[in-house]
């Protein structure tokens, strides 16, 4: 799974390795942080291998799958892919008045084109009734208008999900899509410093407390079980009721 180093990437990680799962986890550039899931994997008695490729860059793809295909051969396992969860992206905050051509081409190369180009790479190596998971974000559901060409890119993933669910139906691989909403990890812990800064974002949600990455892990773990299996084309708000 891609961008698997912390927060959301992380719990998910962790949870399908308890699942059972041998889980690629891959990286941008925080090695630190890619060490500490291993770890934190191997601790709850998982199986998992480090991949870093900067996604974002042309070859970014086929450098990913390069260094998973290694990564199996060294350790004995067959070739093949069952699970692709897509959750690496960035963030740019800017309104329409504030967005330049620049960071709105980086969003779209880390946000979209990776995850299209990492699936159909992927999807020579996956096996009939595999799982593809993405990850969007709810900013596609409300009105973020300072979060324009995020929430712009987080959209292409969920129109490709679609598309992508009705065309590999015929080979039993499910495609869906999770939106979380505000989750409490390391890089948003700027927004939470004072009580009255969590007790806003918290309120957010109607079950009134911000959400953890186990809460995403959980949904992403059952849309990549078998007990999903009737489930494809969806989009899942994993937000808490966000702005209900």
């Amino acid at each position: 799974m891609t961008g698997a180093s912390r927060g959301i990437g992380r719990g998910i990680a962790r949870r399908l390795a308890r699942d059972g799962a041998l889980v690629a986890v891959h990286y941008g550039g925080n090695e630190p942080a890619a060490r500490e899931t291993l770890a934190l994997i191997e601790q709850d008695g998982g199986r998992a291998f480090p991949v870093q490729v900067e996604l974002g860059v042309p070859g970014d793809a086929e450098a990913v799958y390069r260094r998973f295909d290694e990564a199996l051969e060294g350790l004995g396992e067959r070739p093949g892919l069952d699970i692709l969860v897509n959750n690496a992206g960035m963030s740019v905050s800017a309104s329409i008045h504030e967005v330049t051509s620049e960071n709105f081409d980086r969003l779209v190369a880390v946000n979209a084109k990776a995850p299209l180009f990492l699936i159909q790479h992927g999807l020579r190596r996956m096996r009939d009734g595999g799982r593809i998971v993405n990850v969007s974000s709810v900013a596609t559901r409300i009105a973020f208008p300072s979060g324009v060409p995020y929430a712009m890119t987080k959209g292409a993933v969920e129109t490709l999900t679609l598309a992508l669910a009705k065309e590999l139906g015929e080979r039993g691989i499910t495609v869906n899509v999770v939106l979380p909403g505000f989750v409490a990890t390391d890089m948003n812990a700027r927004r939470r410093t004072t009580p009255e800064a969590m007790a806003e974002l918290a309120a957010m949600s109607v079950f009134d407390r911000v959400g953890d990455p186990k809460d995403v892990a959980d949904i992403v773990a059952f849309l990549a079980a078998d007990d999903s299996r009737w489930i494809t084309g969806q989009r899942i708000d994993a937000s808490g009721g966000t702005q209900l």
